[in-house]
């Protein structure tokens, strides 16, 4: 029971490993085999982690041999073997192998005679051994000179035409590339005219910003001043005096109300103020010093003077 299922099971695993990954029909100066001849080419990849030797399959862009009715032996007659004794069809994990078609298996083990016409669409095909079993297929549009049609990612769902300066054979399709900005720059702006008018744009708004800035600071000084002066005016200050002293009033007649006419309108926390002041005066011994300087003022009463008092006994 096991070993009816392992071939089974091991087809499948293939299936879903081995993709052809991208195709060229109009090869004229892309890549050339170690004749320098340009042929079209296949190239397929192991998608997984594991090592599968993909010899013994077969290529081919045949229509016909997807009859079902077809003998195994017709179909083999219309496609290309990929041939035993080469250690380059022992495909690691995420390699690539490039076959290239139109050409004759007499100049190596990578040619086949797959027959492809350029500016057609062309349906490739890859089969297992058994010549019976389609492991990955695809139809490829017509393609300008040395465009290829490849998959977006390896194995991936999605195809996409690659023109010449993005075509990646024998290596992985999707190639991500890190810039640095400078070398971004150089490459967008390689005459540095961008970068000149955007500094000079930075300038410009920065001097136009002041610019705002100080009007609108003259403006408010200019107002301020007007301020000032309006607020100097006698009719306002009298207004602020009169505010004033009628909250005065207002406040001495309260305290009246609350602590009756003895305190004559005089806040308790005032004489409490005056105490403290005195009692801190007092224990500091600085109350009722005085100067020493008699502040009277002097008056002459010549009581001193010799001539009245000589006369005064003389008469």
């Amino acid at each position: 029971m096991l070993l009816a299922l392992s071939p089974t099971m091991l087809l499948a695993q293939i299936d879903k490993s081995i993709k052809l990954n991208e195709v060229m029909t109009d090869n004229s100066e892309s890549l050339q085999d170690e004749y320098g001849v340009c042929n079209p080419w296949v190239e397929i990849a192991n998608i997984s982690h594991s090592t599968y030797n993909i010899r013994g399959m077969y290529i081919t862009t045949d229509k016909s041999v997807l009859d079902k009715t077809m003998s195994v032996p017709e179909r083999i007659k219309r496609m290309s073997i990929i041939p035993n004794g080469e250690p380059r069809t022992s495909l690691s994990a995420r390699q690539h192998l490039v076959l290239y078609l139109n050409s004759y298996p007499a100049k190596g083990a990578l040619h086949l005679n797959v027959k492809v016409n350029t500016g057609e669409p062309t349906w490739v095909a890859l089969y297992s051994g058994n010549a019976v079993d389609l492991i990955d297929s695809v139809t490829v549009p017509a393609l300008a000179s040395n465009q290829s049609f490849a998959r977006l990612h390896d194995g991936g769902e999605k195809w996409q035409v690659k023109p010449q300066d993005c075509v990646t054979p024998g290596i992985s399709n999707y190639i991500e590339v890190t810039e640095s900005k400078i070398a971004k720059l150089k490459r967008e702006d390689p005459h540095g005219f961008g970068i000149s008018v955007l500094a000079m744009g930075i300038v410009f708004f920065c001097l136009a910003l002041l610019f705002v800035f100080f009007t609108f600071f003259g403006l408010f000084m200019r107002h301020r001043e007007t301020a000032k002066k309006v607020t100097n005016l006698q009719p306002l200050k009298a207004g602020v005096k009169t505010v004033e002293k009628t909250m005065e009033i207002g406040h001495k007649t309260n305290v009246i109300l609350q602590d009756g006419l003895k305190s004559k309108g005089i806040d308790k926390e005032i004489y409490i103020a005056v105490i403290s002041m005195a009692l801190k005066q007092y224990f500091d011994n600085v109350h009722d010093v005085e100067s020493g300087v008699i502040t009277i003022k002097p008056k002459n009463t010549e009581w001193n003077n010799e001539l009245p008092q000589m006369t005064h006994f003389h008469e």
